[in-house]
């Protein structure tokens, strides 16, 4: 087993509570299922928002699932580029898997998809 690390974006609406936590939700939910990890197999999660975004901590979302409580999870407000995507939320997932690089799927969702669509699986 190695460590890999596991990328998500997701981006909302408007800058409310219950939109920041359900995006994250949906997202984190989505890396799971299309990487078949389970809570016991994640190392850390950092979390990242656009300056935009200060209605909620992300975070909470994720220590509200259950099996998650324990997981060491990390926010910050990422870098304001000029020009950069507005209203995001970014995940970086560290897992303990038996995949490869190239097997691990990385979640690209609404406007985030700008962001990898090289990465970016069709069903997103």
């Amino acid at each position: 087993m190695v460590v890999r690390g596991i990328r998500g974006a997701i981006t909302v609406q408007h800058n409310e509570e219950t939109e920041i936590l359900q995006a994250t939700r949906d997202m984190l939910h989505q890396i799971v299922v299309d990487n078949e990890i389970k809570p016991e197999d994640i190392c850390s999660v950092f979390v990242t928002v656009t300056q935009d975004l200060d209605a909620a901590f992300p975070a909470k979302a994720i220590r509200q699932l259950p099996g998650w409580e324990l997981v060491p999870l990390m926010c910050s407000l990422e870098i304001p580029v000029a020009g950069g995507l507005k209203q995001c939320i970014r995940l970086m997932v560290h897992v303990n898997t038996t995949k490869s690089q190239s097997e691990v799927i990385h979640v690209y969702m609404n406007e985030a998809v700008k962001l990898r669509p090289d990465l970016t699986q069709a069903a997103n």
